[in-house]
């Protein structure tokens, strides 16, 4: 039977607002438009027209598997980050709203550098905090960095969509060891690490337990594995002067900040998000003086 794009929206729409889905609109429009293979401007264009039973029946079948609680980005390959777009699949963490925040943050601290900048983004996933930045400030390089070669993959194809190779390159590398020499040193370290403590995993939302990468998600016993690692092993890559921003779960601001203070960064700041919860954190590696070895002095006052 045959049926216009409109029908097919509104049939979307309802079956998704009837599961509760509060973006029911924008899904409906992503779905069909994933399902035609037309962008949003020319879905419009042609909503009045019949469609195709092979688009109906590949709609009927994309919203099954959203109703299944499958994420809308893995459904269309792609999202939205900073107005840029980004291949995504569950090899990696979509990007969200929130992250939006510590992007800003460290594009202006790249700005505040003169001359040429480096960025590497740690922990990357899709890539697109070190992306965003390299395509938006043109004196900008980024490494990304991450253990999934998943992830990695992404970042090689979000790097080739933006047309960054020449600028930005992707690494193989483990958050929670040395970083090579072979790095280099940056004027900006970014990380969103994995920081859910590992005893709450099980009560997330299922479209995020159920389909994001578990090695992304568990940050150790208090989620807060990572930014020990980080903060005193990958110290060494920034710069004098230069900055570590992270992001952090909620309640975990103030025990970064302090993990920071003890590793003896400066001008250490908690920055809200758009939701109002202390979401980035960041220092500053001293321009001068020596960072105190904390690790050796804490293990000779144990001993």
């Amino acid at each position: 039977m045959a049926i216009t794009y409109h029908d097919l929206y509104l049939n979307t729409r309802m079956a998704l607002t009837g599961a509760g889905v509060e973006a029911a609109q924008l899904e409906a429009r992503e779905i069909l438009c994933a399902a035609s293979g037309k962008t949003a401007e020319e879905l419009y264009r042609d909503i009045s027209l019949f469609t195709t039973d092979e688009v109906a029946a590949q709609t009927e079948a994309l919203l099954a598997r959203r109703l299944g609680g499958e994420p809308i980005a893995y459904l269309v390959g792609e999202w939205s980050f900073c107005g840029l777009p980004f291949y995504v699949n569950p090899e990696a963490l979509i990007p969200r709203v929130d992250t939006e925040m510590l992007a800003q943050l460290a594009m202006n601290r790249l700005k505040e550098t003169p001359g040429h900048t480096r960025i590497l983004d740690l922990c990357a996933g899709t890539g697109c905090l070190g992306i965003t930045a390299a395509a938006l400030l043109r004196d900008t390089r980024a490494v990304l960095v991450d253990l999934s070669d998943g992830a990695l993959e992404l970042c090689k194809r979000n790097i080739r969509r933006h047309r960054l190779t020449g600028r930005v390159v992707y690494l193989k590398g483990d958050a929670l060891q040395p970083p090579s020499h072979a790095l280099g040193q940056f004027d900006v370290l970014v990380c969103n690490p994995p920081y859910i403590p590992t005893g709450d995993l099980a009560a997330l939302d299922p479209s995020v337990k159920d389909f994001e990468p578990m090695l992304a998600l568990d940050g150790g016993e208090d989620g807060l594995d990572f930014y020990r690692a980080i903060t005193h092993l990958w110290q060494p890559a920034l710069r004098p002067g230069g900055h570590l921003l992270y992001e952090v779960g909620i309640g975990q601001a103030e025990k970064v900040a302090w993990l920071m203070v003890k590793a003896g960064y400066e001008n250490i700041r908690i920055t809200r998000d758009t939701g109002g919860i202390d979401r980035v954190v960041e220092g500053q590696r001293p321009k001068e003086r020596e960072v105190p070895d904390l690790l050796h002095e804490t293990m000779e006052e144990e001993g």
